[in-house]
């Protein structure tokens, strides 16, 4: 099964996200429907792999923070466009949590060294006039959203025709 770790996003932060969407440039794009911070992607795994990852992450222990959302920016650079994100600050606890989970999966796990905080908001496919859509998205005007950060979830993805499907495989750390 197909894998990663991530926080979902509470309702507030997702319906705040549906209205940036809107927002978006014109161009031919693929929104994101389920929003959530991955902060790791782990990829296919045997069901026996899936209960070793889960026997790992059981050892990361985190402090709550808080978040917001913050600027709107664009993978891999403004020049070669394939995915539009909003961004989340402070980035720090969002790192520290992101570098726990690697540090307790080292060894069994690849290691993942260009993590950015971000929720994805659109795929891109194709952009016209890429001058005039990395101007408009500069102009979009975004608002902190926050949201606490107490837990996170392993997560299988489920490809299908009209986009992923997700579905919660185990949350941590573990409710007493």
């Amino acid at each position: 099964m197909r894998v990663f770790i991530a926080i979902d996003m509470p309702d507030s932060v997702k319906e705040y996200l549906r209205k940036v969407q809107k927002l978006l440039p014109e161009a031919k794009m693929l929104p994101v429907r389920d929003f959530h911070l991955t902060l790791k992607f782990i990829g296919e795994l045997t069901p026996e792999r899936v209960e070793k990852l889960k026997n790992l992450l059981g050892n990361v222990k985190f402090e709550k923070f808080t978040a917001s959302t913050d600027e709107v920016g664009v993978f891999p650079s403004e020049n070669y466009v394939r995915v539009v994100w909003i961004g989340l600050k402070p980035e720090e606890p969002i790192i520290e949590l992101q570098q726990q989970i690697e540090k307790a999966l080292e060894g069994e796990f690849k290691q993942d060294n260009s993590f950015k905080a971000h929720l994805t908001l659109a795929r891109v496919k194709f952009i016209g006039d890429k001058e005039r859509f990395i101007r408009e998205l500069k102009d979009i005007k975004t608002e902190k959203i926050s949201f606490e950060v107490d837990r996170f979830r392993l997560k299988k993805s489920t490809l299908t025709p009209e986009g992923p499907v997700y579905a919660d495989l185990a949350l941590f750390p573990q409710p007493l």
